[in-house]
C-alpha cells in the first residue's frame, strides 16, 4: 500500500448525482431507512449525530467521460452505505478548486474526498478539513507541504494514486515496441501539461529517462492553454503544428493523459495523417470506442479502472469515519490494454474479458463487516 500520486484543474460547476446542489446549498439526499440509520450511528456516531452523513467530492478536471466514471464510483458506493454525496467539478481550474474545497470545509460534510488537487494549494487547502475532523481522501494530488514530494505529507489525509511510472514505462514501451529495434531514436511529439500537475509530472520523469538514453527523440511538446478544456486546446495545438512535420517525419505521439490523446487524434484524423502512431494513458468508454475505430492510430492505452479508484476512494472515506486505521497512501496498479484486443462490443464493464487481471482490485478495503451491513440494510 506504500506506494505513492495530482490535479489539474470555474465558480463551481456541480454535478450532482442522486440529487441537486442548486446555488451551492443544499445536497443530494439518500433514501435511508431506519435499520440504516441506525446502524450509521451505531458504526460513525459522530458522523451520524446529525442524521445524515455527508460527503464531498471535488474534481478539479474537464467533465468528461473519466470525470464522469470516477464520480460514478464515489457516488453509487457512498450511496450504497446510506451516505449522501455532492460532486463538484472545477474544470482544472486551480482558484476555483480551492474556493471549492473552502465551500466544502466550511459546511457540515463529515468526509472529503479531492481528485485531482494542484501541488501548489492541495496542503494548505486540506489542512482546515483535517483540523476540522473531516475523513479526507485525495486521488491524484499531491498533499505536500509546499507541493514537495520529497516533504512532509498532510497527515491524517490518505492519498491514493494510480502508479504513475508504471503507467509511463507501459505505455512508452508499448509506443517502443510498435517499431522495428533498428528505428531508434524514435521520433516523438509530447502531448502533455505542467508542470504542476502531479501525475503528469511523475510520469514526465520516467519519459525523461528514454529521451536520455536515446531511445526517443523529442520532436516537440503540444499542450493546451486553457486545463479546463484539454482536449480542444490540445487540437489546435497539433493541428498548427503538423504542418511543420510531413509524412515520415514523426513516427509516434505519447499521450500522457486521455484528454490530450483525443485531442491529438482528432486533429491527425482532421489533417487525413495515418502515418503517426498514438499511444496514451488512461481509459474510458469514449476512449474504447475512438481505439475500436482509429486502430490504425491509436495503437495502445495504459490504465486502471476510474470507476474503481472512485469506488475505493468512499469506501477509505466510510473507513476513517468508522475510526478504522488507513494507510497514508494507496497506489492502484495498471495495466496497458492494445487496441488489437479490443472490439465494438466492449465498455469499460468488460474490459476484464479481453484482459486478464483487470478490476482485480474490486474488493479493496471492502473488508469491513459493518460495510457489508449498511450494504444489506439499504437494500432491506
Amino acid at each position: 500500500m506504500n506506494k505513492f500520486v495530482g490535479c489539474m484543474g470555474v465558480v463551481v460547476f456541480l454535478a450532482v448525482f442522486g440529487g441537486c446542489f442548486a446555488g451551492g446549498t443544499g445536497g443530494a439526499q439518500t433514501a435511508v431507512n431506519q435499520e440504516q440509520a441506525a446502524l450509521l450511528k451505531k458504526y460513525m456516531p459522530q458522523a451520524a449525530a446529525d442524521g445524515t452523513v455527508k460527503v464531498a467530492v471535488v474534481r478539479n478536471l474537464s467533465a468528461g467521460d473519466h470525470t464522469k466514471q470516477f464520480l460514478e464510483g464515489c457516488v453509487s458506493e457512498g450511496q450504497a452505505l446510506g451516505f449522501t454525496v455532492d460532486t463538484f467539478i472545477t474544470d482544472g481550474d486551480g482558484e476555483r478548486c480551492q474556493a471549492a474545497l473552502a465551500e466544502v470545509i466550511g459546511r457540515d460534510y463529515d468526509g472529503l474526498i479531492l481528485s485531482h488537487g494542484e501541488g501548489s494549494y492541495t496542503y494548505n487547502a486540506l489542512k482546515p478539513a483535517v483540523d476540522k475532523g473531516m475523513a479526507v481522501v485525495t486521488f491524484d494530488s499531491a498533499p505536500y507541504r509546499n507541493g514537495d514530494l520529497d516533504g512532509e505529507l498532510l497527515k491524517g489525509v490518505t492519498s491514493t494514486v494510480q502508479d504513475d511510472a508504471k503507467l509511463a514505462y507501459l505505455s512508452l514501451q508499448a509506443l517502443v515496441t510498435s517499431f522495428e529495434p533498428g528505428q531508434r531514436p524514435l521520433r516523438v511529439i509530447r502531448a502533455w501539461m505542467g508542470p504542476g500537475v502531479p501525475p503528469l509530472d511523475r510520469r514526465q520523469r520516467t519519459y525523461d529517462q528514454y529521451v536520455r538514453a536515446g531511445t526517443i527523440v523529442e520532436l516537440a511538446l503540444v499542450a493546451p492553454s486553457d486545463f479546463a478544456d484539454p482536449r480542444n486546446g490540445t487540437q489546435a495545438a497539433l493541428a498548427a503544428l503538423l504542418p511543420q512535420y510531413p509524412e515520415g517525419t514523426v513516427d509516434a505521439i505519447w499521450g500522457s493523459y486521455d484528454e490530450l490523446a483525443k485531442g491529438c487524434l482528432d486533429a491527425l484524423d482532421a489533417a487525413g495523417r495515418k502515418d503517426i502512431k498514438l499511444i496514451s494513458i488512461d481509459i474510458s468508454n469514449e476512449d474504447i470506442r475512438l481505439m475500436v475505430s482509429h486502430g490504425d492510430v491509436w495503437v495502445s492505452t495504459t490504465a486502471a479502472d476510474p470507476k474503481l479508484m472512485g469506488i475505493t476512494d468512499m469506501r477509505i472515506a466510510a473507513a476513517k469515519l468508522a475510526g478504522e486505521f488507513t494507510p497514508d497512501t494507496y497506489s492502484f496498479d495498471v495495466q496497458e490494454i492494445k487496441t488489437a484486443v479490443l472490439n465494438s462490443s466492449i465498455t469499460m464493464a468488460d474490459i476484464a474479458t479481453v484482459r486478464y487481471g483487470w478490476g482485480a482490485e474490486k474488493g479493496v478495503f471492502d473488508r469491513y463487516g459493518w460495510m457489508a451491513d449498511l450494504k444489506d440494510a439499504g437494500l432491506r
